[in-house]
């Protein structure tokens, strides 16, 4: 089958368009083979492409060291998938050939630039049916990386969220566009950070309060507002030194990060040492804040079908009439008209 593998880490002349490619199959009874009528390339591709997180996936593919292959090659990239299930195993009832479907595909699997790929059902949901294929493809691996760090790490939901204010730094990113529309839709007060030429989008996307982080010194600016119930950072770095000092002290406040150094510790130090090293340093950092009165946490992508129901009745009602707009966000790639394509550049993006 056509796909977009690579055979070894590098930059992009390490792409490699194949019609050799074997067919996918099931192999544990709860999963499904999807038809890709779309697929869309997320920063993690790029990272993936050059190496980043390689020692920790291997070691999620195969912990034992059981398989015949030396190595994880041929690699195939894209997380993200909108298409129709073609195939389930047979423990799968939820689903049945002809669904629509979309899914975020784990890291350590074979990925979705390509025509068929495989899934387990408990990480695909049914497609929103006011999403084409195309537009659905933008939104699970962001909308998934979002909820990971606003629901099931910071502990935000619809019930609990409204009132509260919450700040967002690198908000005009795929995460940050997805996790503005979220929080308002709880509603939620959002001061979003952005570059000025994102502000528009920004307020089209419902934040309250929108600050242009070029325009001045971004802690001094942030500090003239009413403190924060929540913080999601997208941006990592030095805003980590600052930020946690704009949450309020003793009322459950807390600051998320999804820059975190798990899988670059692992690539440098192994396994053994580089998951040491990151214990440490989150631990360590868990306590500081805690003794400051607010909660420090790490999130990360988490493959979940039942949280991608939840986006698609979002999306669906139209609670967001906005949501649409990752589309634009993502470079999204028609998968049916592969074979005609050899060039990645080639595909048509959404627009």
């Amino acid at each position: 089958m056509p796909s977009w593998v690579i055979d070894r880490y590098g930059r992009n002349e390490v792409l490699r368009f194949s019609r050799e490619m074997a067919l996918p199959a099931i192999q544990f009874p709860n999963e499904v083979v999807v038809r890709v009528h779309a697929a869309s390339l997320n920063p993690i591709d790029l990272s993936m492409r050059s190496g980043y997180g390689a020692t920790a996936l291997n070691m999620k593919r195969d912990p034992l060291k059981i398989k015949s292959t030396e190595n994880e090659f041929p690699l195939t990239l894209g997380r993200d998938v909108s298409g129709v299930v073609m195939e389930c195993g047979l423990s799968v009832s939820y689903f049945k050939p002809g669904d629509e479907v979309w899914a975020a595909i784990p890291p350590w699997k074979q990925g979705t630039l390509s025509e068929f790929v495989v899934a387990s059902a408990n990480e695909v949901s049914f497609k929103p049916k006011c999403l084409s294929h195309t537009e659905a493809a933008s939104l699970p691996y962001v909308g998934l990386t979002a909820w990971s760090a606003i629901n099931k790490v910071g502990g935000l939901n619809q019930s609990n969220c409204s009132g509260k204010r919450v700040l967002i730094l690198g908000a005009s990113g795929g995460v940050g566009t997805f996790a503005v529309q979220l929080v308002k839709a709880w509603g939620a007060h959002v001061t979003a950070v952005c570059s000025h030429d994102a502000s528009t989008l920004m307020k089209k996307l419902g934040a309250d309060d929108v600050i242009d982080y070029k325009s001045g010194n971004l802690e001094e600016q942030l500090k003239t507002l009413p403190l924060f119930d929540f913080i999601l950072d997208n941006v990592g770095g030095s805003t980590e030194k600052w930020a946690l000092d704009l949450l309020k002290k003793w009322s459950g406040a807390t600051y998320v990060t999804l820059v975190t150094p798990f899988l670059i510790n692992m690539d440098k130090l192994g396994v053994a040492d580089g998951m040491l090293q990151t214990g440490v340093t989150i631990g360590s950092k868990t306590v500081k804040h805690l003794l400051k009165g607010v909660h420090y946490r790490w999130a990360f992508f988490m493959p979940s079908g039942p949280s991608l129901d939840e986006i698609a009745e979002l999306v669906d009602s139209g609670k967001r009439p906005h949501l649409a707009l990752l589309v634009r966000m993502n470079t999204t790639l028609r998968i049916p008209a592969y074979a005609k394509f050899p060039r990645l550049d080639d595909q048509e993006p959404c627009t």
